[in-house]
């Protein structure tokens, strides 16, 4: 039988449980809450009702960040992060935005690629993993 996939806007504090187990399982829970967590918009994937995925998305104006995509552990490579992105790049066209960008895990930019994003010269350290800032011009 076919997964049922919902994505629907959340609470933040509903994103930071899957960040946490996704992204930084060995750092302290409070560590994957973001201080302007309460000034974006959070998106959750619900796979047969369950919270499966989540994603953050910022704007300045018509400039739109995406921070902490994150799929369960047990769930990835299931095609929902994809969904995801699918998703807030449809939300960002709606929202009339100029561009979306994101700080990228270096060895996750593969994935971005599929999405047309580009990788800037802009890279960096953090917590353990080197970075690199990607983006994408919308066109409509």
């Amino acid at each position: 039988m076919e997964t049922l996939i919902q994505i629907e806007q959340i609470f933040p504090s509903l994103t930071w449980r899957i960040r946490h187990e996704a992204m930084y399982p060995d750092m302290p829970f409070d560590s994957v809450k973001l201080k302007d967590d309460f000034e974006g918009t959070h998106f959750g994937l619900y796979a047969d009702h369950k919270l499966t995925g989540v994603v953050s998305l910022f704007s300045q104006g018509d400039v739109y960040q995406f921070r902490k995509l994150a799929v369960l552990p047990n769930e990835q490579k299931a095609g929902y992060g994809t969904k995801l992105m699918e998703y807030i790049l449809d939300f960002c066209k709606i929202q009339k935005a100029a561009v979306i960008w994101c700080n990228a895990r270096v060895n996750a930019k593969e994935f971005y690629f599929k999405f047309d994003f580009i990788e800037t010269e802009d890279t960096f350290f953090k917590d353990g993993y080197d970075f690199v800032v990607m983006e994408k011009e919308l066109k409509y």
